[in-house]
């Protein structure tokens, strides 16, 4: 029988690992996530503010709960996947949003913060995914990854935003979700992208700082930048049976400002 609207998009019953949660995007998109009925493991580096991640979506009636690790290392992404499945069973929804950015002009850019980058952004995204895929989704044939990238995957940035290796992993992260999509489709797994425009959040600060929030809210044809609402929709979407037959996909959710640079 044919679902209803309602019946597409409840995740009730479902279990979702949310990376770099404890804050920002991926709060919002827990929150997004555990409203629709999934129950909610949050990673992020900070205990202390998981902790007040966790209350805040428990206050909000939503099955949450945390575990501490930096996903640019190795052992901490095996140790969290590990540990995500010993406690909560498996896993049916994956949003890899933990992520870093480096300002800096490419040709005075650190090595060392090209690999931090990189490590966390796109490294840390294939790991995660190949743990949750190997151990919980590949063999049960189902599962939802959803993975952050960025406009700034899309294009290059105006003149006085340096951010080469954010550019370049985000742009990495397209890609490979195609990429995983094609490979993993079999299994009845699907893999998509949002990418966020400008978001009011830590990481963007000194962005918004530099180039001014008035001024990119007025770049955009829908004149604002991105609220504490604007990816819950696209995440549901992503990670319910409303979106069964969408993979390798990415979604702009920008204000329109990713149209302005194709044109």
């Amino acid at each position: 029988m044919t679902r209803t609207i309602q019946q597409l998009f409840d995740l009730s019953g479902k279990t979702a690992l949310v990376t770099g949660g404890s804050r920002g995007l991926g709060l919002q998109m827990a929150h997004a996530l555990g409203e629709a009925g999934a129950r909610i493991m949050l990673s992020a580096r900070k205990a202390d503010e998981l902790e007040q991640a966790c209350a805040e979506l428990q206050a909000a009636g939503i099955d949450s709960h945390w575990v501490a690790a930096d996903c640019a290392n190795e052992a901490d992404i095996k140790r969290l996947a590990s540990e995500t499945l010993q406690r909560l069973g498996d896993v049916d929804i994956l949003v890899n949003n933990a992520g870093a950015a480096w300002g800096a002009p490419a040709e005075d850019h650190p090595v060392a913060a090209w690999d931090k980058v990189m490590n966390l952004n796109v490294r840390g995204y294939f790991i995660l995914s190949q743990a949750i895929g190997k151990h919980s989704m590949i063999e049960r044939r189902c599962g939802r990854i959803i993975n952050i990238a960025s406009i700034a995957g899309l294009a290059g940035n105006p003149v006085g935003l340096n951010t080469i290796a954010y550019n370049t992993s985000k742009g990495a992260v397209i890609n490979f979700t195609r990429a995983l999509a094609a490979e993993w489709g079999q299994y009845n797994i699907t893999v998509n992208a949002i990418c966020p425009g400008f978001f009011p959040s830590k990481m963007t600060m000194g962005t918004l700082k530099a180039l001014g929030e008035e001024k990119l809210a007025a770049g955009a044809p829908l004149k604002r930048l991105g609220d504490d609402e604007d990816l819950k929709g696209v995440c549901v979407l992503y990670a319910s049976a409303a979106g069964k037959h969408i993979t390798g996909q990415w979604l702009a959710v920008d204000g329109g400002v990713s149209v302005v640079l194709a044109g």
